[in-house]
């Protein structure tokens, strides 16, 4: 591992543990794990999908995944590899990770998640329980473009990143109940609606794509020292434009 990765990967897990603040913003955080795992390992995307308790598996990270990634994160969330980790079906019962070639249909259930990975042009998923002390509360997704799987040493790294994650958003909680962590992650879940709102009204507003409404958002957010929701809502109610 050459140096500047190290250094990389120790401000990751830096940012993974700092969750004890007083307005710790929890879209924020998964996004930067997603961030922190394109960067650091040999893929071409990550994405994380929560299962609050009593719920279902839904995507919730990254905030800009683009058409062909958002739709097949949906499926995603239905079947295929991010779906079987996140209910404990694995092939290897010692190793709870899957690495799957997409370039064959693994599972003949897998059928619709493997088509729009191929399209999007992703030839290898990876993914890992992002886990507490037995419980799942969700799964990162790694996807590859490249041939061959991750590696064995990428996938540990991945898989600390989402222990690291996990420990991170209940941490504050553990002392107290652990129900509060799935109010935080149902209030991820309904905070995605209203960013990828703000996202189709600023883009429309102001006549840029997406991604870039995106940017803004998260821009204008961290240089005020305010919730990526808060502002997300202030565009959709009160107009906000937060042009770079």
């Amino acid at each position: 591992m050459s140096r500047e990765r190290e250094l990389t990967l120790a401000d990751a897990f830096v940012e993974l543990a700092d969750t004890l603040v007083d307005e710790f913003d929890v879209m924020d955080f998964l996004q930067q794990l997603s961030a922190r795992c394109c960067q650091l390992l040999d893929v071409a995307a990550a994405a994380v999908l929560l299962a609050p308790p009593g719920e279902e598996l839904r995507p919730v990270a990254p905030l800009d995944p683009g058409e062909k990634l958002g739709e097949l994160l949906d499926v995603a969330a239905e079947t295929g590899p991010a779906f079987d980790c996140h209910a404990g079906r694995t092939p290897d019962e010692a190793a709870e990770a899957l690495r799957v070639d997409l370039s064959r249909d693994p599972q003949e259930r897998w059928a619709d998640f493997v088509l729009l990975a191929r399209r999007a042009g992703y030839t290898w998923a990876s993914a890992l329980p992002l886990r507490l002390r037995g419980e799942r509360l969700g799964t990162l997704l790694l996807l590859r473009t490249e041939e061959g799987p991750l590696s064995p040493t990428d996938v540990r790294i991945g898989q600390a990143l989402a222990d690291a994650a996990a420990i991170g958003l209940v941490h504050e909680q553990t002392l107290r109940s652990y129900r509060v962590t799935g109010i935080q992650l149902r209030t991820a879940l309904h905070s995605r609606i209203v960013i990828e709102q703000a996202k189709g009204v600023l883009a429309a507003r102001l006549d840029v794509r997406v991604d870039e409404a995106f940017a803004l958002l998260r821009n204008h957010a961290r240089s005020n020292g305010r919730r990526l929701t808060e502002v997300a809502k202030e565009v959709i109610d009160n107009g906000l434009l937060p042009v770079g």
